[in-house]
């Protein structure tokens, strides 16, 4: 009877398990790297081709092909995790999870025009009105593009 009873808690056990786990896209993070978000943003061009570790709370993830996901800490700091189509595929349900995530800073400028058409876009989608013309210089963005990233389940 007990052999018995182990065999069907068993199956529960192990999925229990394996809810509890990360989960892991690419590589080990390093966690030794951690670098706030904070101070990231305070200071980015400190961190262009240096490899760190960031963390925060996954505020939006890419709906299209997962190819992106924001992280933010304290509500307002955020930073955009970007790898190439395919190379991760970030699960829509992280959305309100931590993660963290390890790789280097870059920096992307666009030009005036993409710039305008840019924001022109933004403002479409969350229907708010927008004047193209209030643009006036060019949009700096920076984006960590990750080596290995890890989403908490807790």
């Amino acid at each position: 009877m007990k052999s018995r009873l182990a065999m069907l808690l068993a199956p529960v056990f192990f999925s229990v398990q394996l809810m509890a786990a990360p989960l892991q896209f690419g590589g080990s993070v390093d966690k030794t790297l951690i670098t706030s978000i904070s101070e990231v943003q305070a200071n980015p061009a400190q961190f262009l081709g240096k490899t760190i570790t960031v963390q925060g709370e996954i505020v939006s993830v890419c709906q299209k092909k997962g190819c992106w996901m924001q992280l933010a800490v304290a509500g307002s700091q955020q930073l955009k995790i970007k790898v190439r189509d395919g190379d991760m595929v970030f699960p829509l349900s992280a959305r309100g999870k931590q993660a963290l995530a390890m790789g280097q800073l870059v920096k992307t400028e666009l030009d005036l025009a993409s710039s305008r058409e840019q924001l022109a876009a933004q403002a479409k989608a969350s229907g708010e009105n927008f004047d193209v013309t209030t643009v006036t210089k060019p949009l700096v963005s920076w984006q960590l593009v990750p080596t290995a990233v890890e989403i908490l389940t807790e």
